[in-house]
């Protein structure tokens, strides 16, 4: 059976191109004992791929170049050899960028189930929806008398925050970049909404709609985000950084914020943090995140792209702010 991948071609300088993948088809061989056939139905493409495009000091291996990408995705086992994994089994795994690709079993989890669409454990019950989960309970130590402000709000992990948040009785203040994630937002029934692409002053309007100031600023973009978030923030602040999509595609460092001695002057505390390092969490996770799903109290918006050869593009839309919730790709 042939394999379609998509390879990367180079290494991205800025906002990377089309030109920086390539298809291509390999043929699979006979699969030997221990051995299964996974045919993917979706994956995901997420801002860190971005970092692993080029070569630099991580907490993963970037990529290589002409070899086929990697990112997290789900499918079905369409021929096995291993008892673990008969056929028809669902499965999720890293494996994603590829069409169909051999395993040992090694690589590969049985989706639980819990009566949720396939896609979801690519976003709001997977590393999307952990991601969010780990920042607000094991970073931030959410507590239902904070004023949570989250930038990328409209994302596949802002999203998520927005959400739990609200569940757990916080106040919530969302930063999205056009009107229509505006209005996403709001649905989910935050209690304000900043369209940071029209103001041109973030912490005036920050303090206006938090006039008792933040407690959690949940951190996904950095710069002016940041900067504004110092500025309000209460004392004893916490602020979990998920990320700072802001600076992944800058060709030269980007200058800080001017205010970060008001960390120490606001006691703020500032913690960085990889989702996998709180992997042991999952099972938990799933089983909450299980429930609010069904309950109806979490929703996941999802942007799909058509076909793998669209994967490019998705992962280009990111940084273009074309996704709203997840984006996905449909194999």
């Amino acid at each position: 059976m042939n394999s379609h991948q998509i390879h990367l071609a180079s290494r991205p300088a800025g906002m990377p191109t089309k030109e920086n993948f390539k298809s291509v088809d390999i043929e699979l061989p006979v699969l030997k004992d221990g051995e299964v056939l996974v045919k993917n139905t979706w994956m995901s493409v997420d801002p860190y791929m971005r970092g692993r495009m080029v070569v630099s000091d991580s907490y993963i291996a970037p990529f290589e170049i002409d070899a086929v990408l990697e990112g997290g995705a789900v499918g079905e086992v369409v021929e096995s050899k291993n008892e673990t994994f008969p056929v028809g089994s669902k499965v999720s795994h890293i494996s994603g960028w590829r069409t169909t690709f051999i395993s040992d079993g090694s690589d590969l989890a049985l989706l639980p189930a819990i009566g949720v669409p396939e896609q979801h454990f690519l976003g709001v019950m997977g590393m999307p929806g952990l991601t969010g989960w780990v920042g607000l309970f094991k970073v931030a130590q959410l507590k239902p008398t904070d004023t949570v402000f989250v930038s990328a709000a409209s994302g596949a992990v802002g999203s998520v925050v927005c959400q739990i948040a609200k569940l757990n009785g916080c106040k919530v203040i969302a930063s999205v970049g056009s009107d229509e994630k505006a209005e996403m937002v709001k649905a989910m029934g935050v209690d304000a909404v900043i369209n940071y692409k029209k103001t041109d002053d973030l912490t005036k309007a920050l303090r206006e709609a938090a006039p008792e100031g933040i407690d959690v600023y949940f951190e996904n973009v950095g710069g002016a985000h940041l900067e504004a978030a110092l500025n309000v923030m209460n004392p004893y602040g916490r602020i979990p950084v998920c990320g700072m999509i802001s600076d992944y595609n800058a060709e030269t460092p980007q200058p800080g914020p001017s205010n970060l001695l008001l960390i120490n002057t606001k006691k703020i505390t500032m913690q960085g943090y990889i989702v996998m390092d709180y992997w042991e969490h999952y099972g938990e996770f799933v089983e909450q995140m299980g429930q609010w799903m069904k309950e109806g109290k979490v929703t996941s918006e999802e942007t799909i792209y058509e076909g793998l050869d669209n994967a490019a593009d998705a992962f280009i839309g990111l940084f273009e702010g074309k996704n709203k919730g997840k984006m996905l790709v449909r194999v």
